[in-house]
């Protein structure tokens, strides 16, 4: 190789560090993230300045919520389709949107545990 051409492969190599260095400094911001503001609750500690914040969520505990609040969700639109079967009540308008809104909410859930189920896959195919 000539002189020249190591010196144009140095140049560029000197380029191409300086711009990585460019986004490495542009990838890592300069801001601290503060205390979420939702956390803190308003009650009568407030008035004796005391604010207190609320438990830190857990996965698990996302989770559980979101599965209490289908399976309530479902078991309001089967106890209504029962009723219009029944002849007990003629909401059927009502009793389809539960039904619908049930049946959407399940779906979000599947397409979640979906997405959950492959990021533990793809983590634990990871070599250590």
């Amino acid at each position: 190789m000539t002189t020249n051409s190591l010196m144009q492969m140095a140049e560029a190599q000197q380029l191409m560090l300086g711009k990585m260095q460019t986004m490495e400094s542009l990838a890592q911001p300069n801001f601290v993230v503060a205390a979420n503001p939702f956390d803190q609750t308003v009650s009568a500690a407030e008035m004796t300045n005391k604010v207190t914040l609320n438990e830190p969520l857990s996965f698990s505990g996302a989770m559980r919520q979101v599965l209490d609040t289908v399976n309530a969700q479902q078991t309001d639109a089967s106890n209504r389709m029962t009723a219009v079967e029944t002849g007990k009540s003629d909401d059927l308008v009502g009793a389809m949107i539960a039904s619908q809104k049930a049946s959407l909410s399940f779906s979000a859930l599947m397409q979640v545990r979906n997405k959950v189920v492959a990021s533990f896959e793809d983590v634990m195919k990871m070599p250590v």
